[in-house]
């Protein structure tokens, strides 16, 4: 996911129906809303989703880490530094979004430290 203050772009791999080693690419954008993400979490759950990697600016990946991450989903915020650093690529939301998908696939991401509240 790449998170913007009103939304987020989704990116959602999951392995094709008949192609063994293929993969069906999904990509929408959802509203930064409490309702909207839950039911996010809802989605990516019911399609065997075990693993959400988010890259935001600021705190806007607040609302999207600690909903999904209450709806049972293994939540990864990730340094922009770390996945944008290649030289040549061109810069949207939905590229963003495909490429975060693209590395959490081959085990490319390192998780962010998040510090959890008592």
């Amino acid at each position: 996911m790449d998170i913007a203050k009103a939304s987020g772009m989704i990116c959602l791999r999951v392995p094709h129906d008949t192609i063994e080693g293929r993969r069906v690419q999904k990509v929408w954008t959802v509203a930064s809303t409490t309702n909207t993400i839950l039911e996010l979490g809802d989605r990516l759950v019911c399609q065997g989703v075990e693993r959400v990697v988010i890259e935001a600016t600021g705190s806007y990946w607040r609302p999207f880490f600690y909903l999904l991450e209450a709806r049972g989903l293994d939540c990864w915020l990730v340094n922009a530094r770390d996945v944008k650093n290649v030289p040549g690529r061109p810069k949207t939301d939905k590229l963003d979004a495909v490429w975060l998908a693209r590395l959490a696939e081959h085990g490319m991401n390192r998780a962010s430290f998040v510090p959890r509240s008592r």
